[in-house]
């Protein structure tokens, strides 16, 4: 590859980190409805047609941003359960880091798991970063149990509802530690 050519490969992905960088900071102060095209255009300075040269609608910016956040939701997830070694604090550790990182980036929640993406879960296809964060349920639970990767998709799926009804003031965020501390006392058992 010539050094042109690596030059422009540079500038593109610049581009493309920025025009990601913009999605993710609009949509956290004023929310996924503000990120259109023209918008994020005018705050990156490059026409909409230089942004559908990188992106293929809102949907395929929504999944760029997704997948830095489980990049993101990966390494804390990892991070915790390091710091708590013994398996049933990992597993309170790992919650808890979960429900912090949607309450404390709810815009990037969003894209990660409820806004339209092309991002495919539980696939041959499952990006790396998303299985990584699954990944860090699983490792909580015992290695001989064969049951580990369903008991994982319980604990994330009870913490996406909990994360989701508080989000938005269907149960009271107050509540969340007491209602966490109940789901890993149901299921310390299966540790």
């Amino acid at each position: 590859m010539s050094a042109i050519s690596e030059r422009r490969e540079r500038e593109r992905a610049q581009r493309h980190q920025l025009i990601i960088t913009a999605a993710r900071e609009l949509a956290e102060t004023e929310g996924w409805d503000a990120v259109t095209t023209r918008r994020l255009a005018e705050r990156v300075e490059y026409s909409q047609p230089v942004l559908y040269s990188h992106f293929n609608g809102k949907d395929a910016i929504v999944s760029a941003v997704a997948l830095v956040g489980f990049d993101e939701l990966a390494a804390e997830l990892h991070r915790a359960r390091r710091a708590a070694p013994e398996l049933g604090l990992a597993l309170g550790a790992v919650c808890r880091a979960y429900l912090d990182f949607a309450t404390e980036r709810p815009a990037l929640y969003q894209a990660m798991f409820i806004l339209p993406t092309d991002l495919k879960f539980a696939s041959a296809e499952t990006p790396p970063s998303l299985r990584a964060c699954f990944d860090e349920f699983v490792s909580c639970f015992r290695r001989d149990n064969d049951r580990r990767e369903l008991f994982a998709e319980v604990i994330w799926s009870a913490l996406h509802g909990m994360a989701v009804l508080s989000d938005g003031g269907r149960i009271p965020l107050a509540g969340q530690d007491e209602r966490l501390e109940f789901l890993i006392a149901r299921m310390t058992d299966t540790v």
